[in-house]
């Protein structure tokens, strides 16, 4: 992809550029996590954002879209939201120009293989690509997390989507091989090796919309809050989230809650608890015993937390079905999308055919399936040959 897409800007703008490629993201574990200042554990992948760049003396910025076959222009001297794409180049600039950037008129061209809407965060990627492009051509100096705020900025209201850190740490981040365990309190984090030659992770699209998300989403957080409203005034001391009440703790107070905040605070505090005992697999190089955990994060989600679907539920257990599948769940925010899954290399034909007859019987629609490993975050691929 990287030849094709220097091929088709030097036809397009006559000059040589510089590619940077960008990666999707997968969350291995650590669901409903970010908001209540727990743990994520994402990993950057082998789907990507492929960005070509150019200066071109002017204050106006030319971007084509290969996959949408789509032209979009902008001058810096008049940066606003749009909707569709072009929204997330735009942020990216007023953010940096607003902290100091130097920047000037820019050539664009955009490709890419993550799957748009398969729960890779295209959007963080195509972000990340462009802060990394805007760095590297005007020598400018920020560091990837300022790009990954400056990402999150743009998602908040150039996007207007809500959205945590996670995805643009990520795609900024990433290394081959491993994970990274995340500290949404404080934004510590922490490489886990994640090596597993013979293994992939593979995702699996219901294909369901994830049409009750937000409004789910926004009762979730609010629960949550509820319920530390509650215990901050029945616990002797300072409590800010979920992260500062241990599973001991709740359930002593759990009278004071009502059932359905109890089980999502449950839900909460054992998905932390999951997450920290899954690193702790992983620098083992426990599999199976991550992959275990995985499995219990699903059941929680689904059962305690209620974010799953009758979709999501079936692809999960009939994953668990295929000799050899160490872990499945659903992964993101619940009522839709994917399930991550956890496949030795020789049962991946094996894995995608009966998921893919299974799933079609009984919902007469094709799953898509995604096959990824773990691999580098953002970063320019080929420099300027003149630089």
């Amino acid at each position: 992809m990287i030849s094709q897409i220097e091929a088709l800007f030097r036809e397009k703008f006559g000059k040589q550029p510089i590619i940077i490629a960008a990666p999707g993201r997968v969350n291995l574990i650590g669901e409903h996590t970010d908001y209540n200042q727990g743990f994520v554990l994402p990993g950057a992948v082998d789907k990507k954002i492929y960005m070509a760049v150019a200066e071109n003396d002017s204050n106006t910025v030319n971007i084509y879209a290969r996959q949408f076959d789509t032209n979009f222009s902008f001058s810096l001297d008049n940066i606003h939201p749009v909707k569709g794409w072009p929204t997330y180049l735009l942020g990216v600039s007023f953010y940096m120009l607003q902290a100091g950037a130097t920047m000037r008129g820019l050539d664009v061209i955009i490709d890419g293989d993550i799957p748009v809407g398969a729960g890779m965060s295209s959007s963080a990627a195509l972000c990340s690509a462009f802060g990394i492009a805007v760095n590297h051509v005007f020598e400018n100096s920020f560091s990837a997390m300022q790009l990954a705020f400056i990402g999150q900025k743009t998602e908040h209201h150039f996007a207007e989507v809500q959205c945590g850190i996670m995805d643009q740490f990520a795609s900024l981040h990433g290394k081959a091989g491993h994970v990274m365990k995340l500290d949404c309190r404080n934004l510590e984090y922490e490489y886990i090796p994640f090596d597993f030659p013979h293994h992939r992770i593979v995702l699996v699209n219901s294909m369901v919309s994830h049409s009750l998300a937000s409004t789910e989403y926004n009762t979730r957080r609010e629960q949550c809050e509820e319920a530390v409203a509650i215990l901050k005034e029945k616990l002797n001391k300072e409590v800010l989230s979920l992260r500062d009440i241990t599973l001991t703790e709740l359930e002593t107070n759990k009278s004071s809650l009502s059932e359905i905040v109890y089980r999502r605070c449950r839900y909460v505090l054992s998905e932390n608890d999951r997450l920290l005992k899954a690193c702790e697999l992983l620098r083992k190089n426990d599999l199976d015993g991550f992959g275990n955990l995985m499995r219990q994060s699903h059941e929680g989600l689904s059962k305690w937390y209620e974010v799953s679907c009758p979709e999501l539920d079936f692809l999960q257990q009939k994953a668990i079905e295929v000799e050899g599948v160490t872990g499945s769940r659903m992964m993101g925010g619940g009522f839709g999308g994917c399930t991550i899954n956890i496949v030795p290399v020789d049962t991946i034909e094996i894995f995608s055919k009966h998921i893919t007859q299974a799933y079609t019987g009984e919902y007469g629609k094709s799953p898509e399936i995604y096959i990824t490993q773990l691999d580098q975050g953002a970063s320019v691929v080929q420099p300027d040959p003149h630089s």
